[in-house]
């Protein structure tokens, strides 16, 4: 085992083990998430659909010890999380898991969403209000009727590029307003599946890179 590799090993190792928190959304349902690091920068994980939230450990790890305070969320219908009134509304978690960061202090609260996960957060940059989303991150994001209607300080969409949904994605991106950019990486793999691939650590520095104040 060489040093570099050893080295990565005992810090995850010696990875603090999350805190589990459970907060209601607007419509009457319930989420549970784990919660990493600490700060007043605070980021939303949003998981796709094949996916759930310890999907997103690895990353989740990355960032707190990047400074961030991490809130990875389970959709409704996931592990202990469930639906309230609009059993489909997925946006309604993204914004409550928002709004928990809020009103635990964060200054800024950012949302990275991938796939299904992203199509949620970017409905729920719809329905936020004003400066409560300053970062949206969307990983091969599940489209949305009015993209143009998102709100967060800046955008940043990111695909592989020969992905089934890299078409969407580009026209997705075209729609919404500015400041955003679009990023699209070498392969075919979808969302989250691309943290498995040559490309997962440029996704990864995209990531930190994209939410660094």
């Amino acid at each position: 085992m060489t040093a570099a590799l050893f080295s990565a090993l005992l810090t995850i190792v010696q990875a603090p083990a999350p805190r589990h928190v459970s907060f209601e959304t607007a419509d009457g349902g319930n989420v549970e998430a784990d919660v990493y690091g600490q700060g007043s920068d605070a980021v939303v994980l949003a998981h796709g659909a094949a996916f759930n939230k310890e999907s997103w450990k690895p990353t989740a790890e990355v960032l707190a010890k990047a400074g961030h305070l991490v809130l990875v969320i389970n959709f409704r219908g996931r592990g202990s999380s469930t639906a309230g009134r609009e059993a489909r509304a997925l946006f309604q978690d993204v914004l409550a898991a928002v709004r928990y960061a809020r009103a635990g202090g964060a200054a800024t609260v950012s949302v990275v969403g991938a796939s299904m996960g992203g199509g949620a957060s970017a409905q729920a940059a719809v329905e936020a209000r004003p400066g409560e989303i300053d970062r949206l991150f969307l990983l091969s994001a599940v489209s949305i009727a009015g993209p143009e209607s998102m709100k967060a300080g800046r955008f940043l969409f990111v695909a592989s590029r020969d992905e089934a949904m890299a078409a969407s994605v580009q026209q997705q991106f075209a729609r919404t307003p500015e400041p955003k950019r679009l990023e699209l990486l070498d392969g075919a793999a979808h969302a989250q599946n691309i943290f498995a691939t040559e490309q997962g650590a440029r996704l990864t520095a995209l990531i930190v890179e994209f939410l660094r104040r």
